[in-house]
């Protein structure tokens, strides 16, 4: 008996040990917001276009065969998918706004021996949530290089714009300035020079996430007398579709 006892303390760790050393995936996500920083987790909807790097994350896989397969789908859509690859990592970038499941599934295959993820307590997707798009401008700026309300461009809160056109032309219908970046700005200058105080056009082609339309045409102040006279932020949305 105290034989059978040794010998069944000596295997009972090696099957521990065996249960634990099974092949895992670990899903992780790396994601790159419009601004170019870094995130690991959301806990906030994100402004399109979200970048998005997929880890499966495997270990002890050893003698075992692996199979990955990322799935990804609009939340309560689960039939029409928008990624299907059967690759270790997933790249995949986030251009409409909405909410959006990631699943992976992973097999490991050794002999008669069969693994899979994930188990039923685990199937738990990684959720990404696109904001609605907005874009709106002030209606006057004062470029005199005091520091305060410098530039023309969209108010603070823009988000999930993934087209852009804007110019800015005088009442004679000269362009004086135009851009294809929402995060891009004018400083008030036509040809090396600040342009007179006086009334100018805004006109903004734009489209969100959402299939939103912004065709903005606003007129904006050009105002370099005093500090604060171009803060005004009001009618700077346009018409939109």
């Amino acid at each position: 008996m105290k034989r059978l006892l040794i010998v069944f303390s000596v295997l009972f760790p090696l099957l521990v040990c065996a249960q634990t050393d099974l092949p895992k995936v670990a899903p992780s996500a790396l994601y790159i917001t419009v601004d170019g920083e870094e995130l690991t987790e959301l806990t906030e909807s994100q402004s399109a276009p979200l970048k998005a790097h997929f880890y499966a994350n495997p270990t002890n896989v050893g003698n075992y065969s692996a199979r990955y397969e990322w799935k990804a789908w609009r939340e309560g859509d689960e039939s029409d998918l928008l990624v299907h690859r059967f690759d270790e990592e997933l790249d995949f970038t986030f251009a409409e706004s909405g909410t959006f499941c990631v699943q992976l599934y992973a097999t490991f295959i050794l002999g008669n021996d069969t693994i899979t993820y994930p188990t039923e307590d685990e199937n738990t997707p990684i959720v990404i949530s696109i904001s609605q798009s907005k874009l709106e401008f002030p209606n006057a700026f004062s470029p005199n290089s005091d520091g305060y309300n410098d530039e023309l461009q969209p108010l603070e809160g823009y988000q999930s714009i993934v087209s852009f056109q804007a110019a800015v032309f005088n009442r004679w219908g000269t362009k004086l300035y135009s851009w294809d970046n929402v995060a891009g700005k004018w400083d008030g200058k036509y040809n090396g020079k600040v342009v007179r105080d006086g009334v100018y056009f805004l006109v903004v082609h734009a489209k969100g996430a959402d299939g939103r339309k912004f065709n903005i045409k606003q007129t904006i102040s050009v105002l370099t007398h005093s500090r604060g006279e171009g803060s005004s932020s009001g009618g700077g949305t346009g018409e939109n579709e």
